[in-house]
């Protein structure tokens, strides 16, 4: 197990990858034998590959869907204070299943982007960041990292986009974007 305070790390930027990087973590720690909690606060942002995936990594990942669909998205006819009540459970759940204690890593998968959507109060998050236990490793994901969040933290990578094969009209691929 780590020694000392967890790290604060987030996956940010336009660029794909941010999710990707967090679930490489998620399977290091589990060679390592450690418990780890992903909670979802955008449904529909996963594909089944990587939740089919997941469940293989089971017990020692615990997945939990926790959002409502993205925000503003053309076909979302939810209203948005059903987004609001979903983001707010799902900063809950976390602050409920951290407390516990029994993760060793936690990624919250796209709260940046429920900050930056106004879902749920940077001011909220950073409470979390620090009332975590103090072991725990936190990965924050999503574009458009609050600048509070980001002078927290001890690592931040922001995923910039150099190219992209549908740029040349290609197609999405079975395991490697979806």
């Amino acid at each position: 197990m780590g020694h000392g305070r967890g790290l604060l790390i987030v996956y940010t930027g336009g660029g794909k990858g941010k999710t990707t990087a967090a679930l490489g973590m998620a399977v290091r720690a589990v060679g390592y034998g450690h418990r780890v909690l992903i909670l979802q606060f955008i449904k529909g942002s996963w594909h089944y590959g990587e939740l089919d995936g997941l469940k293989r990594l089971a017990p020692e990942v615990e997945l939990v869907q926790a959002g409502e669909g993205f925000v503003g998205i053309i076909d979302d006819t939810k209203d948005r204070s059903e987004h609001e009540r979903a983001a707010r459970h799902a900063l809950a759940l976390a602050e409920q299943k951290m407390a516990t204690d029994v993760y060793d890593l936690a990624i919250l998968d796209e709260i940046n982007y429920a900050v930056n959507l106004d879902l749920i109060a940077v001011d909220d998050v950073k409470r979390l960041i620090a009332n975590r236990p103090r072991r725990l490793d936190l990965v924050l994901t999503g574009n458009h990292a609050h600048p509070d969040i980001v002078a927290m933290a001890d690592l931040v990578t922001e995923m910039q986009e150099i190219k992209h094969p549908f740029q040349q009209g290609r197609k999405a691929k079975k395991g490697i974007d979806f």
